[in-house]
């Protein structure tokens, strides 16, 4: 062999050496650990897309041990040497990248992969992470609580804003949306409730295995699972199958105002335009867990038996915050904003107090708490949910509805749920979109105080 030959010959092993632990080649750049956020700016990850997620659960309670296998699929936005996933706690116990081991290592939340060979702009990839372990209750800047909360006899899983990363690997910000098949072995006599609809259920050895589907894109904080002993009720509302979960401590005071969810389906599909999925439905749980209600994809999850207010609000949601996401938690006043107006109307129609009654008495009550900040700039992560994002953020819709006229303001507003369905969209990209349909409207007083503006706006 000349040495010419054994030159190349030992290239090539050099090459096929550092293929096998892990190297790239030279090929691409990590990926970013976060996508700035401006309030959780570690939040998802830079250089991919993940367009599903695939997680394979065991989870007993008596233990509170988790055992997953988390398949993601991908498309990779630039030329990737690495790239990471968010979870907090639980231990890693195995990574491929198509099916090839990779490299990894851990800091805090951020589970950085190196696959086997660098990955190409535009290739699709698969991910799989095995993994176990006590997932952890996170406490928000707010003091609330998210992630993995137990139960008496089970568990409940809440992801906003960040809570998620605590049960399975993912690219955890919401400007990241994608399909999910959700898979969960509990034992016998408990159920395991999730997102979009029951396709299978079997029971062997003492464990049931229950097996959900979510063809919409979804964001992972509104992602849920629910592990216990609940009452299950099948029905239909608005033309799509509606699966309540219920605790039985909760199941007859939550049965009236239930049984309003296909009334209310219908009067938020004439409002707002087509519902955005597949099935529908309520998780209710027991001992207010959570303290607070949250609008997981297609069943919203409430603390205990929900008044209907709470109801049309959770189920508004899914057109404002599931179906058009935020792309950034500064957009939150889009969620709660219509879906607290979405309250006021369905009081107004109902024949109570008219949107422009409840929105004079807002403006004429002491809580300062209300002028705290503008809607559209909170003051940081522990306020994103706070009144200014809900009600004066309601006050900013009511402002363009006066300003349009109804029968504008309802096209606008079926229009935007439209052209955004299964997206995310910003504030700019909002009141951009307000000013193009409604062109011989000035909404320069609309934005600059009550949507930017600090302190009480002068009465309109």
């Amino acid at each position: 062999m000349s040495w010419f030959a054994r030159l190349r010959l030992v290239s090539v092993l050099l090459t096929l050496a550092l293929t096998a632990c892990g190297g790239d080649g030279g090929h691409g750049t990590p990926g970013s650990s976060g996508l700035g956020d401006p309030y959780f700016p570690k939040a998802g990850n830079g250089g991919y897309d993940v367009t599903h997620y695939a997680l394979d659960l065991a989870y007993d309670p008596g233990t509170r041990h988790l055992t997953g296998t988390a398949t993601l699929t991908a498309r990779a936005t630039q030329d990737l040497s690495a790239f990471n996933l968010d979870l907090r706690g639980l231990t890693v116990d195995r990574v491929t990248v198509e099916g090839d081991r990779a490299r990894w290592h851990r800091t805090g939340d951020e589970l950085t992969v190196r696959p086997p060979r660098g990955l190409a702009a535009r290739d699709t990839f698969r991910v799989t992470v095995r993994y176990s372990g006590t997932p952890v209750t996170i406490t928000d800047p707010d003091g609330s609580e998210e992630g993995w909360i137990p139960t008496v006899d089970g568990a409940l899983a809440l992801g906003e804003p960040i809570g998620s990363m605590t049960w399975f690997p993912g690219n955890h910000h919401p400007s990241d949306k994608a399909s999910y098949a959700i898979t969960v072995t509990v034992p016998e006599g408990l159920r395991a409730v999730s997102n979009g609809e029951l396709t299978s259920e079997r029971t062997e050895k003492g464990r049931t295995t229950f097996a959900w589907r979510a063809a919409e894109p979804m964001a992972s904080y509104v992602a849920t699972l629910a592990v216990g002993d609940y009452d299950i009720r099948r029905s239909t509302a608005a033309g799509v199958p509606a699966y309540t979960a219920v605790v039985p401590e909760e199941a007859e005071a939550s049965a009236k105002v239930l049984a309003r969810l296909p009334q209310v389906m219908e009067w938020a599909a004439y409002n707002f335009g087509p519902y955005p999925f597949s099935s529908t439905g309520a998780i209710v749980d027991g001992q207010g867990v959570s303290g607070y209600a949250l609008e997981t994809q297609n069943r919203p999850v409430f603390p205990g038996a929900p008044d209907i207010a709470l109801l049309v609000h959770e189920i508004a949601h899914q057109w404002f915050g599931n179906s058009v996401t935020p792309r950034s938690w500064q957009d939150m006043w889009l969620n709660e904003g219509f879906a607290t107006y979405a309250e006021w109307l369905w009081e107004e129609d109902q024949g109570g107090d008219t949107a422009q009654e409840t929105f004079e008495a807002l403006y004429d009550s002491e809580d300062a708490d209300l002028w705290a900040f503008p809607p559209a700039e909170p003051t940081g992560p522990g306020h994103i949910s706070d009144r200014p994002v809900y009600d004066r953020g309601a006050m900013v819709v009511h402002q363009i509805r006066r300003a349009v006229g109804d029968d504008t303001f309802y096209d606008l507003v079926q229009g935007w749920t439209a052209d955004h369905r299964h997206g995310t969209a910003d504030t700019a990209g909002f009141t951009a979109y307000v000013e193009e349909h409604a062109p011989d409207v000035d909404f320069g007083r609309v934005w600059a105080d009550w949507l930017y503006g600090e302190g009480k706006p002068d009465r309109p």
